[in-house]
C-alpha cells in the first residue's frame, strides 16, 4: 500500500481513537499551546515584544505581539502551524529513540516558561498548571508503561491536531479568507492569497505526519529499542 495512503488512514484512525479516549479534550490544548509558544519565541527572535498568550477551552489560542516592522510578521505567522507540526514529529522521534523522559521534561519546561512569562488568561494559566503537574507525575511514576502510554497519548494528539488545524484553516481560507488567522496575516503582508499559505501549512503538516509515523513504524531498517 502506498505510504501516503497508509499515513492518511493512520491519521484518520488516530483522530477517531484520541477523541474517544478520556480527557482527550483537555490534552488537545497541548498543540494549541505549542502553536502559540512558537509564535512567541519567533516574535522574540524577531526583536518583537510578546504582550500575552491566551488559551481557550475550545482549543483556540491567540498570541498578541508588537513587532517593529510589518515584514517580521512573516516568520512569526509561519512559526505557529509549522512549529507545531515539527514538534509533533520531534515527540515521535524521541519516542523511537527511547527518550520519553526527555520529551516529558521538555514539555514541562515549555509549559512552565509559558506560564511564567506569557500565558495570562485564567483558563490558560489553570491549564498550564494542570499540565505541568500531570507531566511531572508521569516522569516520577514507578511504572514506565504508564509514562510511555501518557507520552504516546500526547504525541498522537499533537500529531492529529497539527494536521487537522491547518486542514480547517484551508476550509476557512476558501470560505472567508480574512478570517483565516495566520494565513490571513501572511496574505496581508505578502499579497499571496490566504488559501496558498493554508495549503503550505497543510502540506508541511502532512509531511511531518508521514515522517512521524515512519518513526513509530519503521520499515526497511531495524527498529530502535524503547526505554524501559
Amino acid at each position: 500500500m502506498n505510504t501516503w495512503i497508509k499515513t492518511i488512514l493512520l491519521l484518520v484512525a488516530a483522530a477517531v481513537v484520541t477523541r474517544l479516549l478520556p480527557f482527550s479534550e483537555y490534552f488537545r490544548n497541548v498543540n494549541t499551546f505549542i502553536h502559540e509558544l512558537c509564535h512567541a519565541i519567533v516574535t522574540l527572535l524577531s526583536s518583537g515584544h510578546v504582550v500575552f498568550i491566551h488559551l481557550f477551552e475550545d482549543h483556540s489560542g491567540v498570541t498578541y505581539s508588537a513587532l517593529p516592522d510589518n515584514w517580521r510578521m512573516i516568520p512569526v505567522s509561519l512559526a505557529g502551524y509549522i512549529g507545531a507540526s515539527v514538534f509533533a514529529w520531534l515527540l515521535f522521534r524521541w519516542y523511537a529513540r527511547g527518550k520519553q523522559q526527555s520529551g516529558l521534561a521538555l514539555l514541562t519546561v515549555l509549559a512552565s516558561i509559558g506560564l511564567l512569562l506569557f500565558v495570562r488568561n485564567e483558563f490558560g494559566m489553570m491549564w498550564c498548571s494542570g499540565f505541568i503537574a500531570l507531566s511531572v507525575l508521569a516522569m516520577v511514576i514507578r511504572w514506565p508503561q504508564v509514562r510511555d502510554a501518557y507520552y504516546l497519548f500526547i504525541s498522537f494528539i499533537c500529531l492529529v491536531e497539527s494536521v487537522l488545524t491547518p486542514l480547517m484553516l484551508v476550509i476557512v481560507a476558501v470560505d472567508e479568507p480574512v478570517a483565516a488567522g495566520d494565513a490571513a496575516n501572511l496574505a496581508a503582508v505578502t499579497g499571496v492569497p490566504a488559501i496558498a499559505w493554508a495549503v503550505v501549512f497543510l502540506i508541511v503538516a502532512l509531511w511531518c505526519g508521514k515522517v512521524s509515523i515512519g518513526e513509530l513504524f519503521p520499515h526497511g531498517r531495524k527498529a530502535r529499542g524503547r526505554a524501559r
